[in-house]
């Protein structure tokens, strides 16, 4: 290091911010660190104390203001000055050769150019750089509005707060989660006893929209900007460009190669096919974009995605490993479920050693025993499942696997429900694993969402006698929860303070908790909908309940058994007395656009979830229901539909992509 002393104090400052972008530069873009951590801490310390010294000559593109801090309780909404688009898929070697031909058609006589890269699995992202400065970063949103989350940005190493190019410069990019990052992250989640993120996608888009952005900076997240749009004649090419941002210290994947014909395209998505899983990040597919940016906007966009590019998703991975033995898990329905324990492999980039067997009709229909060699794929690249026996391994040990007579838990005679496939525990009342998981399910997301209530805490509870079912919970005093083990006593008043929080919940979010049988939140919301309070769902009949839309029969049965049922007049008489009083949950409307009309959802949306898609719906007078009938009026499509669209289909409902939905919205907004 040269001896910075010579310098007056804003030199000394801009000195040492120069070093520490040229470490940060050459450890998170180049992988090749030319000091120590010690150096490296040293010097940032010393520009730590000189900026508090003086800080007069702090400035905002300082790497000392990459630590975080608390940020406003709403984001901001940001216009995009460039759209964001979506992508369209080619999902197979044919599909790819249609979309190569028909650019190709439109240049007759030229070889068309092509630059293939990984389609990174994370959260795509808008930077914005003016005079050199990065001023914005937001989310895409719906492509047209994002949210302004600049603060947690800055908290990535790996986006440069400054650059040399003094033009407006516009990037995109994808924040992801590096794998290992994400096994460490979910490994002290485990250890706090708090819920576990499925996988890294999941973990870098809860992180990059915190509220607190020294969270975000606690979870090294990381970033690779894939495009970017800027005035200069000079680079008429992406991988130009893609050059040029390297240059300017951006983070672009070194993966990438230019292709010629449609078989090099193939070959390509051939290759990181299996290559993929080597990466220390997770990815989905290939995008491949035509090269040439004067003929990418010569062919524009479509409504929703460009022309010029597209994108092939890989095929979910499946993969061969031995079945070690099956484990019987109780949930708080009394389900038995089978779970296979596997030699544990690397699936989809992801350590696996259980899979779901889903039920014990399932195993027959599969003819699996113990030291089988299974076939595992994942579910949506998320929930790994046996699919088939390899039965070109010899079994030199086959174990059946039988029908459990009794539920493994507490014992009580295990049964079949009329035109059920499932086992279920007779013991509904006193199954210690049925009262932790209503319990578990009455604390979630879905539920009355009681932070800090987690599956060890609920464990210590149940076992411990203090808690025999939900309402329990608001007998407990903060005394009683000091007693738990591994509680602190800021957690003990904190965890007291979270339970008293729900004593006055929403009717809809109160009957979701309460964990009724094909009663789940959309369900919830309709009888809310419909009828004014608790009592008159009660004490509604089963033949009115059946006639209300997106309810029927077995839906319609479950209720009426349910508030029926001795153990449930029970359980809400004590709640009652326990102080726990839902409130007629109210949304407030915001127009009559889709008064009387019945939405049904299937797919991933890409900019909203389905809960968020569904609050629009019914913030505009309309409704949501589960499933397809000839009252539906509107299918609203996500990527992956299920069998949902081909019932839409044969019955004529209208299908609805998300920018038509969108597009619907914005025209409210401006008429």
């Amino acid at each position: 290091m040269e001896n910075l002393n010579l310098f007056n104090i804003p030199q000394q400052i801009e000195a040492l911010r120069e070093l520490i972008n040229k470490y940060n530069h050459q450890y998170y873009i180049l992988d090749n660190p030319e000091v120590t951590d010690a150096e490296y801490d040293a010097t940032f310390r010393k520009l730590k104390a000189l900026e508090e010294a003086y800080p007069q000559y702090k400035t905002q593109d300082s790497p000392t203001n990459r630590v975080g801090a608390v940020v406003s309780e709403k984001f901001d909404k940001v216009t995009h000055k460039f759209r964001l688009y979506s992508l369209d898929n080619s999902n197979s070697d044919e599909e790819l050769i249609k979309w190569y031909e028909r650019i190709q058609k439109a240049y007759p006589g030229e070889q068309i150019e092509v630059f293939c890269e990984l389609k990174i699995d994370g959260l795509a992202i808008a930077l914005t750089y003016e005079n050199g400065k990065f001023i914005l970063g937001a989310t895409r949103g719906d492509g047209t509005t994002g949210e302004d989350i600049t603060p947690n940005l800055k908290t990535i190493k790996t986006i440069p707060l400054s650059i040399k190019e003094k033009k407006r410069l516009d990037v995109r990019g994808e924040i992801y989660m590096p794998k290992s990052s994400f096994e460490q992250l979910n490994k002290k989640r485990a250890e706090k006893n708090e819920p576990l993120f499925a996988n890294p996608r999941n973990a870098a888009s809860g992180s990059v929209r915190q509220l607190d952005s020294s969270i975000t900076a606690e979870r090294n997240l990381n970033i690779f900007t894939y495009a970017a749009i800027l005035k200069d004649e000079k680079i008429k090419s992406h991988s130009q460009m893609m050059e040029y941002l390297r240059e300017l210290g951006f983070h672009v994947n070194e993966i990438g190669r230019l292709c010629k014909s449609a078989q090099e395209i193939i070959d390509f998505c051939k290759e990181w096919q299996d290559k993929r899983f080597e990466l220390d990040y997770a990815t989905d597919g290939i995008v491949i974009k035509v090269n040439d940016l004067k003929k990418q906007d010569e062919l524009g966009f479509t409504a929703r995605s460009p022309r010029w590019a597209t994108a092939y998703k890989f095929p979910p991975e499946e993969l061969p490993t031995k079945l070690k033995e099956v484990e019987l898990n109780v949930g708080r329905t009394g389900a038995i479920t089978p779970v296979a324990i596997l030699e544990p492999i690397q699936l989809a980039g992801t350590t696996v050693s259980r899979a779901s067997l889903h039920n014990f009709d399932e195993i027959q229909r599969l003819q699996v025993r113990i030291n089988d060699t299974v076939v595992v794929k994942k579910a949506a690249e998320i929930i790994p499942k046996v699919i088939k026996v390899d039965k070109s391994k010899p079994n030199d040990n086959p174990i059946e696997i039988p029908v459990p007579e009794e539920c493994p838990v507490c014992h009580a005679r295990a049964e079949r429900k009329e035109g059920e496939v499932g086992l279920y525990c007779s013991n509904t009342q006193n199954c210690p694993a049925q009262i932790k998981g209503r319990i578990e399910y009455w604390a979630s997301k879905d539920g009355l969402d009681i932070d800090g209530m987690g599956e060890a805490l609920i464990n210590q509870l149940v076992e411990t006698g203090m808690v025999k079912d939900v309402a329990d919970l608001y007998a407990l005093s903060q005394d009683d929860l000091k007693k738990l083990d591994k509680i602190a006593e800021k957690s003990s008043n904190n965890l007291y303070n979270s339970i008293q929080k729900t004593k006055r919940p929403a009717l809809n979010r109160f009957i979701s908790a309460l964990g009724i049988r094909f009663v789940g939140k959309e369900t919830a919301d309709i009888l809310t909908e419909e009828f004014t309070s608790l009592d008159e769902i009660m004490n509604t009949g089963t033949e009115k309940l059946s006639q209300t839309e997106g309810i029927g029969d077995k839906i319609a049965q479950s209720i009426s058994d349910f508030f029926r049922d001795k153990n449930t007049l029970q359980l809400l008489d004590k709640l009652k007395k326990n102080d726990v009083i839902p409130t007629k949950s109210s949304i407030m409307k915001k127009s009559d656009i889709f008064e009387n009309k019945i939405f049904v959802l299937s797919g991933t949306l890409s900019s909203l979830t389905r809960e968020e898609a569904q609050e629009i719906i019914k913030s505009h007078s309309g409704k949501t229901t589960s499933s397809v009938s000839k009252k539906t009026d509107y299918l609203l499509l996500g990527d992956n539909p299920g069998s949902k669209l081909q019932k839409a289909t044969a019955l004529g409902v209208k299908i609805l992509t998300e920018e038509e939905f969108l597009n619907m919205l914005n025209q409210q907004k401006t008429e």
